[in-house]
C-alpha cells in the first residue's frame, strides 16, 4: 500500500490571487495644515479611509511628540500611524528617521496585506535632515512577494543624488521578477530621479500616463513636481492629483494614488 503525505499549501495560496492594489501615498505634514495653523489629523484620517487604499505611504509622521501631546487636546494616544490604520489597515510598518528631545518623526507604510518583514535604511547625508527609505516585503496572494519601498529624500541636490545612488542599491538586490513599488516625496524639483531610477528599472506612474510627472506642491496650487510612485514588474492605471478639497487643506503636500496592476 502507498501512503500519500500531502503538503499544506502556503498560506498566501490558499486566497484568491490580487491582481490590482491601490495605492496613495501622502506627505502629512506632520498632521498640520499649510504653515502648521492647525492640527488637522483627524480631518485626514477621514479623508484617507475615503480613498479605500490597499498601502498608504505616509511621509513626515510623528511617532511621538510630548508637547504636541499637551497642547493639542485632540492629539491621539497612540502614534500617528497607528491612529491612521485603525481598523482599516490591520498591518503597517514605521521607519523612525529623526529623533530630538520632544519625539520623533519618520515614514510609515499602512497595509491590507501581512508585512513578512521591514528595515529602515538610513539614507542621511550629514547631520542637518535625517532621511530614510522604508523597505517593506508584502505578503500579496499570488504573488511570492511584493516590495514597497516609503521615500522622503533631502533638500539639497547633492544629498538627493547620493540618495538615489542608495535607492538603487536596495533596487539591485532585489528579485529580479518581483513586484516594485517606490512612492513619497522625492523633493525633486528638478526633475533629476527619472533618469537614475531607470537604470534600475523603475517607471514613474504619472510619466508613463501623461509624459510628466504630477505637480504636488503646495497642495492649494500645485507647482512643483516633488512627489512620484514608480513601479516595476507591474502597470499602472489612472494616477491622479488629490489637489481639490479637502485634500488641498489637509498638508502641504497634494497626495497622488493610482492602481497598480501585478
Amino acid at each position: 500500500m502507498t501512503t500519500v503525505t500531502s503538503v499544506p499549501l502556503p498560506v498566501n495560496q490558499l486566497r484568491p490571487a490580487v491582481h490590482s492594489v491601490r495605492i496613495l501615498t501622502v506627505n502629512m505634514h506632520k498632521g498640520f495644515t499649510f504653515f502648521n495653523r492647525r492640527f488637522i489629523l483627524p480631518e485626514l484620517r477621514d479623508a484617507v479611509r475615503t480613498m479605500d487604499s490597499d498601502l498608504v505611504f505616509l511621509q513626515e509622521v510623528h511617532g511621538t511628540h510630548q508637547t504636541h501631546a499637551k497642547r493639542y487636546s485632540n492629539w491621539p494616544p497612540t502614534p500617528q500611524y497607528e491612529f491612521l490604520a485603525d481598523a482599516m489597515w490591520p498591518q503597517f510598518a514605521y521607519g523612525r528617521n529623526a529623533v530630538y528631545p520632544d519625539g520623533d518623526h519618520g515614514n510609515a507604510l499602512l497595509s491590507k496585506f501581512p508585512i513578512l518583514r521591514h528595515d529602515n535604511l538610513d539614507v542621511s547625508v550629514g547631520v542637518h535632515e535625517q532621511r530614510g527609505l522604508l523597505h517593506s516585503v508584502l505578503d500579496v496572494p499570488g504573488h511570492r512577494e511584493v516590495h514597497a519601498i516609503c521615500v522622503h529624500l533631502g533638500l539639497r541636490e547633492g544629498h538627493r543624488q547620493k540618495q538615489l545612488e542608495l535607492l538603487c542599491t536596495l533596487l539591485d538586490a532585489l528579485p529580479k521578477d518581483a513586484p516594485v513599488i517606490v512612492a513619497g516625496d522625492f523633493n525633486d524639483w528638478r526633475l533629476r530621479a527619472d533618469a537614475v531610477l531607470a537604470n534600475a528599472g523603475m517607471q514613474e506612474v504619472f510619466m508613463q500616463h501623461y509624459g510628466a510627472p504630477a505637480r504636488s506642491f503646495p497642495a492649494r496650487w500645485p507647482l512643483l513636481c516633488l512627489d512620484r510612485i514608480y513601479i516595476r514588474n507591474a502597470q499602472s492605471h489612472e494616477p491622479q492629483v488629490l489637489s481639490t478639497r479637502p485634500w488641498s487643506h489637509l498638508s502641504d503636500h497634494a497626495p497622488l494614488a493610482v492602481e497598480v496592476r501585478l
